[in-house]
């Protein structure tokens, strides 16, 4: 940072004077109405960096400036005086050997820290005898990290669990914001944000829940945006479908039938075929049809993630009418356009 005039030259030299006619007229002189303006330079300053505690609107004047931390003038407290005629700068007990004052009365501080952030207060002695205070502030902020959100459950399962997703670190001075789908998070019962937002809570999850979740970190000085994070919800299996939809074959003819239900984790599939065990797959391949396959025909679809269950139960009729009518229907029918020929 620029400085706003050149430094004083160093040096511990006592400057009793100076603190004591400051002393006598503080308690002999109430402060004057502040003329002077104190700003922080930047306004808002990253931990690390620099920042100028600049002076404006000084009295033509000045027979010295007194800088203490906070908003209150105690020995203690102070940072450091400096004499104008002399341009000598003491340190005081409050000096971290990163205060540098000049001539103008401004205050650097380098390498900022946390611990910095605060009031700071400068006295200002007049060769009238007047005394003018004002007081600056000083805001710190961290260079915030990259977020990275978290859960509390890995693998939840649909319409049962609730997730909480939380948005780390915990810095302060901090908002947090949350996407979903790269989109703002719409108004939902079972959606729950915590009062600074850092913790999104998904009730009852569903397949639909599955993300990918971002969120945003920001403070005045910095930001920054997690990587998204996707849900593994299980859920299903849905009940199953069986292909294809042909229910009647001829004899010697091969039945294949194939069994598909959505799940989370994919689900396995098992047959019955009358109630007699059948291989487990998820396509069933029987040759040579016969009469004897015609039955109900159960597929079974297990997940294992959420302990669930479904069947769905096709009949298969194998004869040589591929029609799909009973035998005597068909009887009936021929003997019917037999008498009709006749007629």
């Amino acid at each position: 940072m620029e400085p706003p005039s050149a430094p004083p030259r160093g040096g511990l030299i006592p400057w009793q004077e100076l603190l004591l006619a400051v002393s006598l007229l503080t308690f002999w002189n109430p402060p004057t109405t502040a003329q002077v303006t104190v700003e922080s330079v930047p306004p808002n300053a990253a931990e690390g960096k620099d920042v100028l505690l600049r002076v404006q609107s000084r009295p033509g004047d000045p027979l010295g400036y007194n800088w203490f931390r906070g908003n209150t003038v105690a020995p203690s407290r102070q940072i450091v005086s400096y004499a104008v005629d002399t341009k000598v700068a003491t340190p005081g007990p409050a000096h971290s050997g990163r205060e540098t004052i000049y001539p103008n009365g401004s205050l650097l501080f380098q390498n900022i820290t946390l611990k910095d952030t605060g009031y700071y207060t400068l006295l200002i002695v007049r060769r009238d005898g007047q005394v003018e205070e004002v007081t600056g502030q000083i805001r710190i902020f961290l260079d915030l990290p990259k977020p990275n959100i978290t859960s509390n459950n890995s693998d939840p399962v649909e319409n049962e669990d609730s997730v909480v997703l939380t948005c780390e670190p915990q810095t302060r001075s901090t908002s947090f914001l949350w996407s979903v789908n790269r989109k703002s998070l719409l108004a939902s019962t079972r959606l729950e944000l915590s009062l600074d937002n850092r913790t999104l809570t998904l009730h009852h999850v569903t397949r639909n829940d599955t993300g990918p979740y971002e969120c945003e970190t920001r403070n005045p000085v910095s930001a920054g945006r997690s990587d998204p994070f996707t849900l593994n919800v299980l859920y299903g299996p849905d009940a199953p479908t069986i292909s294809p939809s042909d229910s009647y074959y001829r004899p010697g003819a091969s039945l294949r039938l194939s069994c598909h239900a959505a799940s989370n984790p994919p689900a396995r599939y098992s047959w019955l075929s009358s109630g007699r065990p059948q291989p487990s797959t998820q396509k069933l391949f029987i040759p040579n049809l016969t009469s004897n396959n015609s039955g109900a025909y159960t597929c079974i679809a297990s997940n294992s993630g959420t302990r669930l269950n479904k069947t769905t139960v096709k009949t298969i009729t194998v004869s040589g009418n591929t029609t799909g009518l009973p035998v005597g229907s068909i009887i009936g029918i021929a003997v019917a356009v037999l008498v009709g020929q006749a007629l």
